[in-house]
């Protein structure tokens, strides 16, 4: 017995196999003593051997942590993004489709730029069909975003107000700066408006956004002066979304058949106008048979009889600015001999 125990505490304390070996031995040894002394010894050195494992458990797992692929660094920060999607808001199906827009595009933008739209007020399903209509806007710097999204707060079109002109146009936020200060310029400055009726037309007529400057001033021009629209009434009405060759040609219809008239300067007609929506908002057929009272063969007729006039008076005009333009040729010549 004494040799069999010092054979075993000169054992070095292997992992594994080795170590239960031993302690299968020790426990049968202090099953055949019948003295309590091996008893103690073989209920404390074994417990040594079997905690050594669990003091080199940290080392193993920081090893395994170090010894991590950029693969599997990449499925992490996949699997954040898109708990942080599904803590949003956004259904499984619509993280999916979101992450499958722009396959390079890292999932780390696509978070940022969503959290964006989303402290602007937008729902996660307006801001789905934004990023589905315009990938484009993943492809935005963070910062070029956060200035954006400061801007429509300058001009109030937050909370809630950007859902319908992000449908209707969400290159929004791809625009140029300047084009967006263009069009505003105009509303403020050209047209007069004010500051809430800009916010107004912004939001319920987003298409204007799209237009050029100059023809968006002269389609007020015309509302204002030939149709005597006030401002209330053209912001109220959703002028500024219709076509001029539109409007320019149930308008002059209305004339010409003596059913609309402009107001003189205190506003008033010697005949009732058509309301605007009666005008605009209303298909062809239902203008003509129940604004109009005319047909639609009339009606074509004079539309190509207005595009004719129109054609006639826009060449009447060259020749003159040709001549202007040659007579000041001349002067200068004269000038200079």
């Amino acid at each position: 017995m004494p040799l069999i125990w010092a054979h075993v505490v000169r054992q070095p304390p292997y992992l594994g196999e080795q170590k239960r070996t031993t302690a299968s031995l020790l426990r049968k040894l202090t099953t055949a003593s019948s003295r309590g002394g091996l008893e103690d010894l073989s209920c404390s050195e074994p417990k040594k051997y079997v905690q050594e494992p669990e003091c080199r458990t940290p080392l193993t797992q920081c090893l395994l942590e170090n010894q991590r692929t950029p693969v599997d660094r990449g499925c992490s920060e996949r699997e954040k993004v898109i708990s942080s999607l599904l803590d949003m808001g956004f259904s499984d199906v619509h993280v999916n489709e979101l992450l499958s827009i722009r396959p390079g595009t890292h999932p780390q933008q696509l978070l940022d730029i969503i959290s964006e739209l989303i402290l602007l007020g937008l729902n996660p399903e307006p801001v789905y069909v934004a990023l589905k209509k315009n990938p484009q806007l993943l492809q935005l710097p963070i910062m070029h975003m956060k200035k954006r999204s400061s801007y429509l707060r300058k001009l109030a079109l937050g909370e809630g107000k950007l859902k319908r002109v992000l449908h209707c146009c969400p290159e929004i936020f791809t625009m140029r700066q300047r084009d967006i200060d263009s069009v505003v310029r105009v509303l403020k400055e050209k047209c007069l408006f004010t500051v809430q009726q800009v916010t107004e037309i912004l939001h319920r007529c987003p298409y204007v956004l799209r237009e050029d400057p100059g023809a968006l001033e002269y389609k007020f021009q015309y509302a204002y002066f030939r149709m005597g629209v006030k401002h209330v009434d053209v912001v109220r009405t959703d002028f500024l979304q219709y076509p001029i060759t539109k409007t320019k040609q149930r308008h002059t219809f209305l004339e010409r058949l003596g059913r609309y008239q402009t107001p003189d300067k205190k506003g008033q007609t010697q005949v009732p106008n058509p309301l605007l929506k009666d005008i605009l908002r209303v298909s062809e057929a239902e203008f003509l048979a129940r604004t109009a009272c005319s047909s639609a063969e009339e009606f074509e007729v004079f539309k190509k009889l207005l595009a004719r006039e129109e054609e006639e008076e826009s060449e009447s005009r060259m020749p003159d600015g040709e001549s202007t333009s040659v007579d000041e040729e001349e002067e200068g010549e004269e000038e200079e001999l």
